[in-house]
């Protein structure tokens, strides 16, 4: 148990854990452009497998992932499952996120407490 943990209320320490994971779900490239690509348009998973180059499992996973966390939404038409993004929030924070990354991109890939991909 961390010193954290011990030290917050249980409800402050729920709280900081969920908005941990909130970013969590950001945290991966093919659902950054999985969000992207949701916000010029709705789209198909295969639309997206196409755009992506990316196996149908996993960009059907990550929609899930982006799905369960409320980033995005889908509503069957047909045989075609139609994803889109849940929230206009979500275009406010991606443009927030590249401005603060612009900003600090040096100091960002420098920092060796985050893992890069590589």
């Amino acid at each position: 148990m961390s010193t954290l943990t011990k030290r917050l209320p249980a409800q402050e320490l729920e709280q900081l854990q969920l908005e941990a994971k909130f970013f969590r779900g950001l945290g991966d490239p093919t659902r950054l452009k999985i969000l992207e690509l949701l916000l010029q348009r709705e789209r198909t998973v295969t639309e997206l497998v196409k755009t992506l180059g990316v196996p149908q499992g996993r960009v059907s996973s990550h929609l899930a992932c982006l799905s369960w966390c409320g980033y995005v939404t889908a509503f069957r038409q047909g045989r075609n499952r139609h994803y889109r993004v849940a929230d206009r929030r979500v275009r406010k924070i991606l443009e927030l996120a590249r401005d603060m990354v612009s900003d600090n991109a040096k100091h960002i890939w420098a920092c060796t407490r985050i893992e890069r991909d590589r």
